[in-house]
């Protein structure tokens, strides 16, 4: 989908309309938060947030709630033209990444321990970043992150290959988070430029490189091999290295599960945070349920019409 650039002011205004028309068309439809949140499926928090204009969504969750409202398509056409992240600032350090992401032809990435920031949701990120940071400090790394994300969500966006271990679909965050993280990854791996591929664990005849590492090609036709660790990046454009690294990928890709068997790594992955999620829940005591019950019978007893009983008159005694 084609953007629209805009400074702060005009990201903020969009974001915050975005949410007023989302809350006019579930309103229109007698729906409460909850009730949305529960169909689509996920938290109320999360509902009121993209209201506020204070969470950004996924373009999922507006394509999804297009569905549920009825809306023909006017969420997602919204969601395509509003500027999300109009000013972020990324760590020095990786600020060289985040420019060439934003003009590469072509990605191709290994992620060994977790997602790639490229297909990280918003509460996958807050939850992986939460560890180092809280408040403002880590909300601005969110939006640094996603950021990174919109050009290759869009229609002519670059090729964008991602190899991840299994490892990657381990919890961050709870069941919800996990359920949700790959629940997007199912809707990324449909886009025409966008294949995900899982290692699983138990291939131990694959040759996974040492860490995460990532093939960029510009279009210019530079093309680097990008590593980092947990406080560095490093680039390579040493064309000796690259078809090193590149063979090495290519054989990872063509040993590793195609991306429909991979999908149904992935989609067993959620259903089981799925489950893991229902049982979580808190369940009401026998007691608790037994006192439901009464309280439901009393409110039928009274809630039904009453009709005026005949009651046999006493007998008069005789004299």
């Amino acid at each position: 989908m084609s953007r629209r650039n805009g400074g702060a002011e005009s990201g903020a205004s969009t974001a915050a309309v975005f949410g007023e028309v989302l809350r006019h068309f579930r309103e229109a439809a007698l729906l409460t938060q909850e009730g949305l949140a529960r169909q689509i499926p996920c938290d109320r928090s999360h509902v009121a947030r993209v209201e506020a204009g204070t969470r950004v969504p996924q373009e999922s969750f507006a394509k999804k709630c297009d569905e549920l409202l009825g809306t023909g398509g006017v969420l997602l056409r919204l969601w395509g033209r509003i500027d999300w992240y109009p000013q972020v600032e990324h760590p020095d350090w990786f600020r060289r990444r985040a420019e060439m992401d934003a003009q590469a032809v072509k990605l191709y990435e290994y992620q060994g321990m977790v997602m790639p920031g490229l297909l990280q949701t918003a509460d996958y990120a807050r939850a992986l970043l939460s560890q180092k940071a809280s408040g403002e400090l880590l909300e601005e790394r969110v939006r640094a992150r996603l950021s990174r994300q919109q050009r290759f969500l869009a229609e002519d966006g670059p090729m964008y290959v991602a190899v991840l271990d299994e490892s990657c679909l381990r919890p961050v965050g709870d069941a919800v988070v996990m359920r949700d993280q790959c629940a997007h990854l199912l809707s990324l791996g449909q886009r025409p430029n966008i294949r995900i591929q899982v290692a699983p664990d138990s291939r131990f005849d694959l040759v996974r490189p040492n860490s995460a590492m990532s093939l960029i090609t510009l279009p210019n036709g530079e093309q680097w091999v990008y590593s980092e660790s947990l406080s560095h990046g490093y680039f390579n454009n040493d064309p000796h290295a690259y078809a090193q690294q590149s063979q090495a990928y290519d054989v990872l890709r063509a040993d590793a599960p195609s991306a429909p068997e991979s999908a149904a790594l992935i989609r067993e992955a959620m259903e089981g945070y799925g489950r893991d999620h229902e049982q979580s829940r808190p369940r009401r005591s026998p007691l608790d349920q037994e006192q439901l019950q009464r309280q439901r019978r009393r409110q039928l007893r009274g809630n039904s019409p009453r009709f005026p009983r005949h009651r046999p008159r006493p007998r008069q005694q005789k004299p």
